[in-house]
């Protein structure tokens, strides 16, 4: 009884709503699903403007062998998400005082694809393909994650109240089903949301970047060194998020946020299809790259992994063990909470490092597609609005939470991401 009120008065203090509360909610599933085709329909055209209107979308943007490969992309996965390899992890404490169970086993569900890749390249399979599908493909992947969202929103007046999420449980049916309402959806053992978090569209933004670099193959005989980064860079960065795939158990997306028509689509359908822009906009508009701008944008990302992994490294230890002697001598500020915040390293530089690591890789990604066309540009923009956002909803919640001792802490950290800028 006691968890059923805290939940509900805290629904009724929700009045604050995120993402522009309903009417964000609203135009945001009609708008985002819009934009990622006319940006793969611009990606596709001679002229790449993203300023010409109205777009020339492609003769067909259904398939059946899309919709194929979909289907057998997801179950491919749910099979590797249920394989008993790797170790099985502990979520923080829920509502009612329990821990949910979770499989870490992403990083050998990307090597499995990785060689699945490789034994269909020996066979001579078509993987450049991909390119001519990458509209029919998104059009089934936005389709099913408007499926996905309405068996979410159903399912989730079923759930017990301790299983809603907070900030999705206004009663504002639009709302609610953009944000979530149930916070960990499960079918048996088997969680929705950390399953699509890190599996079919992460890892399926690495094989859209592979069948760009197979199409400029069958185009031009040989990758570009530009095509050839640009898969290098982002596998790294999506081997790096499942080799510490334990991390995101902390992480909002998975403590705060329910699962919803936000992660759903996200995660399926606005990951793989405009991460990879870059990629396939390198397809139609080939770049060349001289050694010594290579070495540069080897060397930038290379710093903005440095600065990302070992900040986030260095408070994923803190979290574990603050006795680690890694992380022991580190500067704390106490809090009401019996947490603590670090004040010192690499999170007393700026209070989110990380997102300083990301976006410098972000601009990484871009630089080998060149100057002549804003497109390839759009992540970067869109990247740092995501991050400013959401650096904007934690200080939100970090100040209801620690109260005093946050206000302490951007005191002594008062840069958000960029040293002496932001």
């Amino acid at each position: 009884m006691r968890n059923s009120q805290s939940v509900k008065h805290r629904s009724s203090h929700a009045t604050e709503k995120e993402f522009g509360g309903t009417l964000g909610a609203t135009c945001i599933p009609i708008f985002l699903p819009l934009t990622v085709l006319y940006l793969l329909s611009v990606c596709r055209s001679p002229e790449a403007s993203v300023l010409k209107w109205p777009p020339v979308l492609p003769s067909y943007l259904w398939d059946p062998t899309a919709f194929k490969l979909l289907l057998g992309w997801v179950a491919l996965h749910a099979f590797l998400y249920m394989l008993p390899v790797g170790k099985v992890s502990e979520g923080l404490v829920l509502r009612d005082g329990t821990r949910l169970k979770y499989p870490i086993n992403g990083f050998h569900a990307l090597c499995i694809t990785v060689l699945l890749l490789m034994l269909l390249l020996s066979l001579g399979a078509p993987l450049g393909y991909l390119f001519e599908l990458l509209v029919p493909l998104a059009v089934c992947s936005i389709g099913t994650s408007y499926l996905l969202s309405f068996y979410l929103y159903i399912r989730s007046f079923w759930a017990p109240n301790h299983a809603l999420a907070v900030g999705g449980n206004t009663g504002n049916p639009l709302y609610d089903f953009f944000m979530g309402r149930e916070l960990n959806p499960r079918i048996g053992n088997f969680d929705l949301k950390y399953f699509c978090e890190l599996r079919p569209g992460l890892i399926g933004w690495v094989v859209v970047n592979f069948g760009m670099l197979m199409k400029e193959v069958e185009l031009r005989d040989s990758p570009s060194l530009a095509m050839i980064l640009i898969n290098l860079f982002q596998l790294l960065y999506v081997a790096d998020a499942l080799w510490n795939e334990e991390a995101v158990l902390t992480t909002m997306d998975i403590v705060h946020d329910g699962f919803g028509f936000m992660l759903a689509f996200g995660d399926l359908a606005w990951v793989p299809f405009t991460y990879s822009l870059q990629a396939a906009f390198l397809v139609v508009h080939p770049q060349s790259l001289s050694a010594l701008g290579a070495a540069v944008i080897i060397g930038l990302n290379g710093v903005g992994y440095y600065i990302f992994r070992k900040s986030n490294s260095q408070k994923n230890q803190f979290r574990r063990d603050p006795t680690h002697p890694s992380v022991s001598k580190l500067e704390t500020i106490a809090t009401a909470t019996g947490k603590r915040l670090l004040v010192s390293g690499w999170w007393g530089l700026v209070r989110h490092p990380n997102y300083l690591g990301d976006l410098l890789m972000a601009l990484a990604w871009t630089l080998p597609c060149g100057f002549s066309h804003l497109l390839p540009y759009f992540y970067v923009v869109y990247f740092t609005i995501l991050l400013i956002h959401r650096e904007a909803r934690d200080e939100r919640q970090c100040r209801t939470k620690y109260g005093l001792a946050w206000e302490t802490y951007c005191g002594r950290v008062p840069y958000r991401i960029f040293p002496y800028i932001y």
